[in-house]
């Protein structure tokens, strides 16, 4: 479930993933507290360097809370963060 992002903080390509040519998906696990932070960051796949970028980038962004009968929840939720070389 992917709510509506306030801010998105879009990650930094490592060097080493641009060096070395890698690209690709980043899967990553989170909670989104009933303030619309991110809490309990995991990754669920994807390549170690590009997975940390996309932690850094994912845990400074701010959802609109969601809510349960009038009351705001925190919620589990999937976030795909994408990397692909530029041309």
């Amino acid at each position: 479930m992917e709510g509506l992002v306030l801010k998105r903080v879009q990650p930094r390509y490592p060097t080493q993933a641009m060096q070395l040519r890698i690209q690709g998906a980043v899967q990553l696990q989170a909670t989104i507290s009933k303030k619309g932070d991110i809490e309990n960051l995991k990754v669920v796949s994807g390549d170690a360097v590009l997975a940390h970028a996309a932690q850094e980038a994912v845990k400074q962004w701010k959802y609109k809370p969601y809510y349960l009968n009038g009351d705001p929840v925190s919620i589990e939720t999937q976030i795909q963060v994408n990397f692909k070389l530029p041309n």
